[in-house]
């Protein structure tokens, strides 16, 4: 993979950082920031943390006129080139260059510990990116070294599918459609038409023959009933021998 080195991207900017010197490392158990003199920096400035490519720049400039106090290219991290004091968050030892093959160790101190965090994981996150594209390349590189599959028709082959359980509508098989008007269509068996025949063989009488007098039969008309002259005839009937004591008497008496 192909990679475009002129462009220089910016990973984290620093107002104020201290530079101090330090004496040689005692042991092998790391520096100590305690060893410095902190109260007395022997630089301050601003600092930078670039990126190009894979590499890493830790930059420390003047502050107002921005010329380059010192330089130091970052490989890989965790490493040599940068390494946390054991004392203290907010200190590291880092190795710079000239760019003639010579180097120093120098003390980088933050007043800040959220700026010496910053520092940190912009260092931490440019790696991992540089990490995870390396195993990008590597598995595209395997991908095509490997035979492509080719899945393509040869020449004049021909490719069969079955589909089973699939069984076809039968023409006849559908169920009558209820006719219009609410009626029930004729039961199986009947023809069209037809009328079934009536159980036990008896035998159907035609219609003609039917005896039909008493339909045809109007007779003579019924004389309508004639209203009686006597509105009171049915109270009188029905208790003759009381309303004659009350016409008597010429009152009416209530039982």
């Amino acid at each position: 993979m192909a990679e475009d080195n002129s462009y220089e991207s910016m990973l984290c900017v620093k107002p104020e950082v201290h530079v101090y010197r330090i004496p040689p490392r005692a042991s092998n158990r790391g520096y100590r920031a305690a060893d410095w003199k902190l109260d007395e920096p022997a630089w301050s400035g601003r600092m930078k943390i670039t990126a190009k490519g894979k590499m890493a720049y830790i930059k420390l400039e003047d502050k107002n006129t921005g010329e380059l106090f010192a330089q130091a290219p970052v490989e890989q991290y965790p490493g040599c080139v940068v390494e946390a004091v054991t004392d203290s968050s907010r200190y590291f030892v880092i190795r710079i260059e000239d760019g003639n093959g010579r180097h120093a160790f120098i003390g980088l101190g933050f007043a800040d510990r959220g700026d010496s965090f910053d520092f940190n994981v912009a260092l931490q996150d440019h790696f991992k990116w540089v990490k995870q594209e390396g195993e990008l390349a590597k598995l595209e590189a395997s991908q095509s070294a490997a035979p492509k599959l080719d899945l393509s028709f040869k020449e004049g082959q021909t490719i069969k599918i079955s589909i089973g359980n699939i069984k076809k509508k039968d023409a006849g098989g559908a169920k009558p459609r209820p006719m219009a008007g609410g009626l029930l269509p004729p039961p199986p068996g009947a023809k069209a038409g037809g009328i079934l025949p009536p159980p036990g063989g008896a035998q159907t009488v035609p219609l003609a023959q039917a005896n039909t007098d008493p339909l045809l039969d109007f007779g003579s008309p019924v004389p309508a009933p004639q209203p009686s002259s006597d509105v009171w005839g049915d109270f009188t009937s029905a208790g003759s021998n009381s309303s004659t004591d009350a016409v008597k008497s010429g009152w009416v008496q209530f039982s």
